[in-house]
């Protein structure tokens, strides 16, 4: 799942006063929709008031048809490259604005990768989709605006856009419904579709009245009740958690593409996701959380975003500890293991991250900012944790806010300088690498454990376990230098240390510790790919299924060719994979897989250290069958497959670092 990001980074910048002069930009359009005939005509009026030039956009796809710029006729030069037209409009006040254009095609057989990629405005019977991104609508650039939306429709479809539903009707005309959006908002998305609506009425933590709703396509509609009752326990969480919920509803719209975007007041997931179980205990939470970060406490993108890492850590992370330590420890591990996947040079500071353009940004701002705010809730305690986290929620609401802010609310909630943590974290690439040299027992009630760590050294707080004959006892030093001592009290004679066994600190995994996963080779730029089929079917299904795995085009070698350094994805036939296997001395395929399903595919280290994936199929239907479920699966050491179905999936033992005291 990802949230929906906004047109213009700019447009942050400007609410934090470093961008154009604008005060406040409002649109009140009225738009209508013909699915069938693919078109989209609108009308209506731009308001600005607060002084400063302005540039008004319009996707390449729209014409105007008229345009008057404080009662004057927009007849200026146009300029813009790309899909845009782009009219300088000066200090205009008030433009009222008429334009029509032809949307594309609905397309529901692309899959999730493409579905993301796409920004083009489409439209169909059986849904309608247009992102902000197409810019579907005239709009002042760098600017947030407040909107009104009066949406027209064919009689069989419904719509809406973010924000409160004023009024709707229905009628022999079509459906018709009007939206408005008070607040500053990044951009206006219109969805529209088949789409069957139920609807609960709900009070919030002040008393306001909530409106939840769902619209989804008649095959899914059963599942509306179980939504609904599901958004309502997300709400009840993160309003005694943050505080009072931000709008007047929340809506959970069904797409005919398999597509999963947050935006304010509503989440638009593609059908088969809402059908999957697991969803409302998961990826839906996710999304309700968005409505207080991201989209009511807006990131300042110029000097990170943060919405992404506490939104993983209040939510997906939370979910799991409300579960189990152990399932909690599981993600933390999981986080662990895809950040030891990222190649040198992969990572960048927090500070650096904006958004989620491929998997490696993903493990930076989603999953490594997610645990520096586990890091830091061990560090101040969670009830001063939870105090700044309402404090910044207060303070910041519909507006821009920045780390620097987060860390002003949690050193006034702690009554601690988090300058030092704060800064290591956001500003560092990279990550701890930590060891225990030498672990002596001093006595039989203390032990002295030497820890070392690359250079340039950090400051953290470093979990050791120390083993007894009476039990087990966990002790947090703190680490300062690139090697350090430490004398620790424990209960009886000291056996062994073990660091950090429970994860908690983010750190480079030793080799030992991480044992590969499949993402390492989905996500490495140096990976090469070796395809052992000579022609036919499955040679095209081993190239497709090449191109589906890799966040780069595929770099194919020769079936001889000596083996670089480097991560190596090799895909074949059965027969092939394991002739390859033996005539280049490797190990054979694990008892894990073999002689399972119709395909499988799992991750070894090879004796250079470099890692080798192998995908190995049945036949060409059997390879051609995983284009689609196999890149999911990137955690994963090995998976089996029968067709596109996987029947078992696995991680290779992970080993804590742990040293025998002597």
């Amino acid at each position: 799942m990802r949230r929906l990001a906004g047109p213009c980074l700019a447009a942050a910048l400007w609410l934090a006063g470093d961008g154009a002069a604008l005060a406040a930009v409002d649109y009140d359009f009225a738009v209508r929709v013909d699915p069938t005939a693919h078109t989209l005509k609108g009308r209506g009026v731009i308001t600005m008031t607060g002084g400063g030039a302005a540039t008004l956009a319009l996707g390449r796809r729209f014409q105007m048809v008229t345009a008057r710029a404080d009662g004057r006729a927009l007849d200026l030069p146009v300029r813009g490259a790309g899909g845009v037209r782009r009219w300088e409009v000066g200090g205009a006040r008030r433009i009222e604005i008429e334009w029509q254009g032809e949307l594309a095609a609905l397309d529901d057989t692309l899959d999730h990768r493409q579905t993301l990629g796409a920004t083009a405005p489409v439209s169909g019977s059986g849904g309608t989709f247009l992102p902000d991104a197409s810019r579907w609508y005239p709009r002042i650039e760098g600017a947030l605006a407040s909107y009104r939306i009066a949406l027209e429709l064919p009689q069989d479809q419904r719509g809406l856009v973010a924000g409160r539903l004023v009024e709707e009707s229905e009628s022999e005309g079509g459906y018709r419904a009007r939206f408005e959006f008070p607040h500053p908002a990044e951009g206006i998305d219109l969805m529209a579709g088949p789409y069957v609506i139920k609807e609960r009425m709900i009070r919030g933590a002040g008393g306001a009245a909530i409106r939840l709703r769902t619209y989804f396509h008649p095959q899914i509609a059963g599942l509306a009740a179980s939504y609904l009752e599901s958004v309502q326990g997300y709400l009840d969480l993160y309003e005694s958690w943050v505080g009072a919920y931000p709008f007047t509803g929340f809506s959970v719209v069904s797409s005919p593409t398999p597509i999963g975007f947050g935006m304010p007041t509503l989440t638009y997931l593609g059908i088969d996701v809402l059908r999957l179980p697991f969803i409302r205990a998961t990826s839906l939470g996710h999304e309700v959380l968005h409505n207080w970060w991201g989209n009511a406490v807006y990131p300042d993108y110029a000097r990170g975003n943060w919405a992404e890492g506490l939104t993983t850590f209040m939510a997906d992370y939370a979910y799991r500890e409300r579960e189990s330590a152990a399932a909690a420890a599981e993600m933390r591990l999981a986080w662990l293991r895809d950040f030891a996947a990222l190649a040198p040079g992969q990572d960048t500071p927090l500070a650096a991250f904006s958004s989620r353009t491929h998997g490696a940004s993903q493990i930076v701002g989603y999953n490594k900012a997610a645990m520096v705010f586990l890091m830091l809730r061990d560090t101040i305690g969670r009830k001063a944790f939870d105090h700044g986290i309402q404090a910044f929620w207060r303070e910041h609401r519909f507006r821009v806010a920045g780390w620097n802010e987060l860390r002003g609310a949690f050193e006034s909630a702690s009554g601690r300088d988090l300058r030092v943590f704060f800064d290591q974290w956001l500003t560092r690439p990279g990550a701890p690498q930590v060891r225990i040299a030498e672990a002596k027992r001093v006595s039989d009630g203390e032990v002295r454990v030497i820890l070392e760590q690359a250079a340039p050294a950090w400051h953290i707080e470093v979990p050791l376990a120390v083993r007894t004959a009476a039990g087990e006892n966990v002790r947090a030093v703190q680490l300062h230098a690139e090697r350090a001592s430490f004398t620790l009290d424990v209960s009886a004679r000291p056996l062994a240390v073990a660091l950090d066994p429970q994860l908690r600190l983010f750190r480079r995994l030793a080799r030992e510790e991480a044992p590969p996963i499949l993402r390492e080779v989905m996500i490495d730029p140096g990976t090469v790919t070796l395809i052992l089929a000579p022609g036919g079917a499955a040679r095209g299904a081993a190239e497709a299924l090449a191109a589906r795995l890799q966040d780069h085009a595929p770099r194919v070698i020769a079936t001889d060719a000596r083996l670089p350094a480097v991560p190596v994805l090799v895909i074949g036939q059965h027969d092939d994979i394991d002739a390859w296997l033996a005539r280049t001395a490797l190990p054979a395929r694990p008892d894990a897989v073999r002689g399972k399903g119709t395909a499988q595919a799992w991750i070894a280290r090879r004796g250079d250290g470099a890692t080798l994936a192998l995908v190995s199929g049945r036949d060409a239907d059997a390879l051609a069958a995983l284009a689609r479920p196999l890149p999911h699966y990137g955690r994963q050491s090995f998976v089996v497959f029968d067709g596109a179905k996987a029947v078992e999936r696995g991680t290779w033992p992970v080993k804590v670092q742990t040293v025998q005291v002597q």
